[in-house]
């Protein structure tokens, strides 16, 4: 099942099954070629001098992740609405997926569901370190 947006939209969103909907992301999107794409490294629950933060909280490191995404997307001029694929990688898979909300709940605010794999991983750069985020945005 595709599901067409209004004539507005800058995209058409393509699910052919409803699973997805309830995870709060797309199957798949069809897009226009971007004129700006921004490709960023991952993002994960660091301050600004790159110190981990919320050890042992998957939740609060996944809504500091979300943070820095926010924070690189506003300064190439875009928001979470302009993420066109969006990959999570976990160190305990059931931890961040029981604080997934927390990822949802952002993306829900602005209307972005883009593409999403989630990746549960051995380890991540930083000991400690339970979620990272890699996006790819466009406009």
């Amino acid at each position: 099942m595709t599901t067409s947006l209004p004539a507005a939209a800058p995209f058409q969103r393509i699910n052919p099954s409803p699973w997805s909907a309830a995870f709060g992301f797309d199957q798949a999107q069809l897009r226009p070629a971007p004129t700006r794409l921004l490709t960023a490294a991952g993002q994960g629950p660091v301050d600004e001098t790159g110190t981990l933060l919320h050890e042992g909280d998957p939740a609060a490191q996944l809504a500091l992740a979300v943070e820095n995404v926010e924070a690189v997307l506003a300064a190439a001029g875009m928001d979470l609405a302009d993420v066109l694929r969006l990959t999570v990688y976990a160190v305990d898979v059931d931890a961040v997926l029981a604080a997934f909300d927390v990822l949802t709940e952002r993306l829900a605010r602005v209307g972005a569901t883009p593409p999403m794999t989630l990746v549960g991983v051995a380890r991540l750069a930083l000991p400690g370190m339970q979620v990272e985020l890699d996006v790819t945005a466009g406009r």
